[in-house]
């Protein structure tokens, strides 16, 4: 197809999109910003404003303490009933908590004690490093007789799910897997893998920090045991905002949290000096929640389940698709390859491209000549410019803009005049 017809298509899919009346809550003081990072950090919220301010004067400024008992207390678990229906749990399976590093220690290290005689922990090289530095912590405390094993992958996009399969044994206590991988954006079948773990006697723990509020997540239909995820990325809910948490109920009794903090108690505020953990999910509390950040998330876990989960996953896919078509047609034949996988069954909402001068592209990208759009995507190592996709907000236009200028920085050698030293944050 032309560059007009290709233009075209995104023009019409815009005006055609029954979402984009959902882009205008959110700020934007740059109209002309192209902002495809949103699977790194959302886009603030008009209300997230109004709702913090709300919060900070209303109900600390003038209510003070007494906002506990009547707005923050029961606050970690009335959110976490919000996820829930995102992520196909149930009411009082879902808690919000700490950040998703804390979360996964704490269900890992109750699994691994409620599993006890299996000793072989299964995980994959695609998945995100800080999970993979938590396992390692646990297992150096438990024992040498401890192992966490990786499955690995032939192409860098797909995880190879028969050295997978051969790993999964009957000494496998946990098996940890981001459901949607954070480089290549492959999507697991939860269904199916879930079913593999539990054939061999394992447990399974989802890290949904790349799905939550982008793909549909089933976990009580596949039966899947624990999970943890983010809130910073497709929830918008803020920098650096609190993770969730999910047991699957008739686990709950089962698996304990090592942090054993006070507001983890059956009653806080008896303050004995013995602990007994809760019976429902707050168990999985431990200390005082950081109220302003929680009450930043509810605007963004609102307004999904406003717009609903599927028509979200809907114009995801026909977007990622429309990318990857620009991709092949405009980007490919000048040395760029895909780093995702092509069919949208197994893909979640960001698209990887790949190019050996990725890097230098992003910032020529991210600080553009006079007369150029300002484009933020991100990029990961070691050669990929990661382009995610949030259909609250990312119009097919502004994916067209995209891949039509860095075509331009690729045949004008735009990005050589940016160093490859990399900065802290990339």
């Amino acid at each position: 197809m032309s560059s007009d017809e290709l233009y075209q298509l995104a023009c019409n899919a815009d005006k055609e999109d029954r979402l984009a009346p959902f882009r205008d809550r959110f700020y934007k003081p740059d109209p002309d910003l192209v902002y495809l990072d949103g699977n790194s950090l959302g886009r603030l919220l008009l209300k997230t404003s109004d709702q913090l301010a709300e919060m900070a004067h209303d109900q600390w400024g003038e209510k003070l303490i007494e906002s506990w008992n009547q707005h923050w207390y029961d606050m970690p678990l009335r959110l976490g009933n919000k996820i829930a229906p995102l992520i196909g749990a149930s009411e009082g399976e879902v808690i919000m908590a700490d950040n998703t590093s804390t979360n996964l220690y704490k269900l890992a290290h109750g699994a691994l004690r409620f599993q006890a005689g299996r000793t072989k922990v299964v995980s994959d090289t695609l998945n995100f490093p800080t999970d993979l530095y938590i396992l390692q912590g646990i297992l150096k405390d438990a024992g040498p007789q401890y192992e966490l094993v990786l499955a690995g992958t032939k192409d860098d996009i797909h995880p190879d799910l028969e050295e997978l399969d051969q790993l999964i044994d009957n000494n496998t206590a946990l098996v940890v897997l981001s459901l949607v991988t954070f480089k290549s954006g492959y999507l697991y079948d939860l269904e199916k893998i879930t079913r593999l773990a539990h054939t061999r006697g394992a447990l399974i723990l989802w890290d949904l920090s790349h799905a939550a509020g982008a793909v549909p997540v089933g976990l009580n239909e596949a039966g899947a045991d624990l999970a943890v995820g983010c809130s910073y990325k497709y929830l918008n809910g803020g920098p650096g905002s609190p993770a969730f948490l999910y047991v699957r109920e008739d686990l709950r009794p089962k698996i304990h949290s090592p942090v054993q903090g006070w507001f983890g108690e059956e009653n806080p505020f008896r303050f004995g000096l013995q602990y007994t953990a809760a019976c429902s999910v707050r168990k999985y509390l431990s200390g005082t929640p950081p109220i302003l950040s929680l009450g930043a998330t509810e605007p963004g876990i609102d307004i999904l389940a406003e717009a609903g989960l599927e028509n979200l996953r809907n114009k995801s896919v026909r977007q990622s698709e429309y990318l990857l078509k620009l991709l092949h047609e405009k980007l490919v034949p000048l040395g760029f390859s895909p780093g995702s996988p092509e069919n949208s069954d197994r893909r979640g909402s960001h698209v990887a491209i790949r190019h050996p001068r990725a890097y230098q592209i992003c910032q020529a990208l991210i600080h553009p000549e006079p007369g150029n759009p300002r484009i933020i995507p991100d990029f990961r190592d070691p050669d990929i410019i990661r382009v995610g996709i949030t259909p609250l907000y990312t119009t097919y236009t502004e994916l067209y803009i995209a891949v039509s200028r860095i075509r331009d920085i690729m045949q004008n050698k735009v990005y050589l005049k940016f160093p490859e030293e990399r900065k802290t944050v990339t």
